[in-house]
């Protein structure tokens, strides 16, 4: 700085032997003394160490660790654990692997379903109208990236499958695709589609095909997926004008989308006509309720119904693709 000259460092005494700070008294200072004094007498250590029954063995410490596998199981760290089902992606449920192409492509297919709509519906976090919801939203997305998982694992990697396709490589559904928009628009692409794939799962439990242990798991969770959206289609329905006139666009908007969930898909064994049917009325039971109706547009678009499974989707989908591809196409190979 200048001419400003530093100051050589004073030295300091060492701690250990200095002369102790004089009293208040007048009596003289005490001895010098170590600033620590050693203990004198019996030091407790405490007593032998007890194993915990539930820590494995050589591995009796902290509980939670910087590791992967922690040393207490789940019942030392959850409370009540184990009260709920066992969750889609479990070793029991991926160890068949799909047999035959036809197999491997309604894998494909439905697998797309499921992950393109967990990833509209995981747009939500952190905008959300309410807490609660954006936890509701979160819960119903990480079920379907569970059920996507194990149906492309049928197929080959799922981090493949996922992130290194092309838009034209994808198969699943135009409806699963479109944009979150709204609340209103959010929850009628859910009503529309949980009551698909609930009719469709039930069907593919009861039928005994390679899909059954997949979709004996997974119908208990669309379950909740379809209540969620009836409840707010009737609470959005059937509220304010605002709200009633969101819903009756949402409604008209994606109903062109509707027709193409019940085309044929090689592989996947049901009846198609029956499902309809019963997705009809089940559809517009509920949009009955909650005073909106029933659309009367077509239920097809410009393309023929089917034009999802056959490749062809909609520009948003192309504007969706490229932010969930972006981190694994940026840093190919990297792990956490």
């Amino acid at each position: 700085m200048g001419g400003l000259r530093a100051l050589a460092p004073r030295p300091l005494p060492h701690p250990r032997r200095q002369p102790a700070r004089p009293g208040r008294g007048a009596r003289p200072a005490q001895r010098p003394r170590p600033v620590h004094p050693a203990r004198r007498g019996r030091l407790d250590l405490g007593g032998a160490l007890v194993r915990h029954h539930g820590l494995l063995a050589r591995r009796e410490g902290p509980v939670l660790r910087a590791v992967r596998r922690q040393a207490v199981p789940a019942p030392d760290v959850l409370r009540d654990p184990g009260g709920g089902e066992a969750p889609v992606s479990t070793p029991e449920t991926t160890a068949a692997p799909a047999a035959s192409p036809i197999s491997r492509a309604a894998a494909i297919a439905l697998g797309d379903d499921a992950l393109v709509l967990s990833h509209r519906l995981g747009e939500w976090a952190g905008h959300a109208p309410v807490l609660e919801e954006e936890v509701a939203l979160a819960n119903i997305a990480l079920d379907l990236l569970g059920q996507a998982r194990v149906l492309l694992s049928l197929v080959g990697d799922e981090d493949e499958l996922a992130y290194l396709r092309e838009e034209r490589a994808f198969r699943n559904l135009q409806l699963v695709e479109q944009p979150n928009g709204d609340f209103a628009h959010t929850i009628v692409r859910q009503l529309y589609f949980s009551t698909y794939q609930h009719l469709l799962y039930a069907e593919l439990a009861a039928g005994g095909g390679p899909f059954a242990p997949l979709a004996a798991k997974a119908v208990k969770e669309v379950a909740y997926h379809r209540d969620h959206a009836e409840q707010w289609t009737l609470r959005l329905g059937d509220g304010t004008e605002e709200s009633h006139a969101r819903m009756l666009r949402a409604c008209e908007a994606l109903w062109r989308f509707t027709g193409e969930m019940f085309q044929p898909v090689e592989g996947v064994e049901v009846d198609g006509e029956r499902m309809e049917a019963a997705w009809l009325a089940s559809v517009g039971e509920i949009l009955r309720r909650a005073t909106l109706g029933v659309p009367e547009g077509p239920r097809s678009g410009a393309w023929a119904a089917g034009a999802g499974r056959q490749g062809l989707h909609t520009e948003p989908f192309g504007r969706m693709l490229a932010e969930m591809q972006h981190l694994h196409r940026s840093h190919p190979g990297a792990s956490w």
